[in-house]
């Protein structure tokens, strides 16, 4: 999840509407025509309903959406005393979640999510992991990413043999990136998904970790890229802007990585918009976008499909 209106508003107007025309056209005309698994979606996403929200999916042609709910809401420093509850969303918890994937068992699939460092996020974990949860996440919540508490639900993952997917945000959200490599040394079992802004922008050796969503040719190298490139249980959530942002700022850097991480990545939406098509559908302009600079069906096959699948056994 990746709520933040004015950024994204800004930068719906930095890549404007004759890439976005271009990219679409890219998406009626791809090559791969197969089913897409949408691997982050939220319920009650900035108020929106559930009627809009399954339409939005729909519109988009989504075949499979992995719905990731909140924690409890709560105040203490690791939901900034309150002010991250919901994912700083609105987005709904654990039962809304069960909910609507129990309604639509088909086509919906859920995670489990839980503050990280409450004092039994584990049984609560464990509640909706017993009753068919099939990850943890988003781990979007003010603690370093390498803290015990983090460490805690990676082994819960590794007992139920499910992905952990974290928001990684500067200074605000599973901080401390630049560490992450000895988590994934630690837990070679556990399959993490990484998302979020600090993450994307990492994708470049000489990112600015205070920039949140960077501009500009990228210089490969950076802390993502070898993560994917060096640790087998590590893989990239292509959504929200900061995913859509990494593959447009520099769309000559992100046909390479889309083929070099063929195997790592997955497309994912985080959409909080009611139509599922047109300028405003972040979602749709990253399938797109995916489709454009992944020309390759079996490239193209992985990120949308294949690869989700594997890692959620879907």
């Amino acid at each position: 999840m990746q709520a933040n209106p004015l950024s994204r508003r800004r930068f719906l107007a930095v890549t404007g509407t004759a890439a976005l025309g271009s990219l679409l056209h890219a998406q009626e005309s791809s090559a791969y025509a197969g089913p897409v698994i949408d691997v982050h979606q939220h319920t009650r996403y900035s108020g929106r309903t559930d009627a809009r929200f399954l339409e939005h999916q729909k519109a988009m042609g989504i075949d499979i959406t992995i719905l990731l709910p909140s924690g409890r809401p709560v105040s203490r420093p690791s939901t900034h005393e309150g002010r991250s509850n919901g994912l700083a969303a609105q987005c709904g918890g654990n039962e809304t979640v069960l909910e609507l994937a129990g309604a639509h068992a088909k086509a919906y699939r859920f995670f489990a999510n839980e503050v990280t460092d409450l004092p039994d996020a584990r049984r609560e974990l464990e509640t909706y992991l017993k009753k068919g949860a099939i990850g943890i996440g988003e781990q979007k919540f003010n603690v370093a990413c390498d803290s015990a508490a983090l460490q805690a639900l990676a082994d819960l993952a590794k007992d139920y043999e499910v992905p952990l997917l974290m928001h990684f945000q500067h200074d605000t959200y599973n901080t401390g990136i630049e560490r992450f490599h000895a988590v994934l040394k630690k837990h070679p079992k556990v399959t993490f998904i990484g998302h979020a802004q600090t993450w994307w922008g990492n994708i470049d050796k000489n990112h600015d970790q205070a920039v949140m969503y960077p501009t500009g040719k990228v210089t490969p190298g950076g802390i993502t890229d070898r993560l994917l490139s060096d640790y087998p249980n590590m893989f990239g959530d292509l959504s929200a802007g900061s995913g859509l942002n990494s593959m447009l700022r520099d769309t000559d850097h992100a046909r390479g990585f889309l083929k070099r991480h063929q195997d790592k990545l997955l497309y994912g939406s985080d959409c909080n918009d009611v139509f599922g098509r047109g300028p405003g559908c972040q979602g749709s302009r990253t399938l797109a976008t995916v489709r454009e600079l992944a020309p390759e069906a079996v490239v193209q096959k992985k990120i949308l499909h294949d690869n989700a699948r594997k890692i959620m056994r879907i």
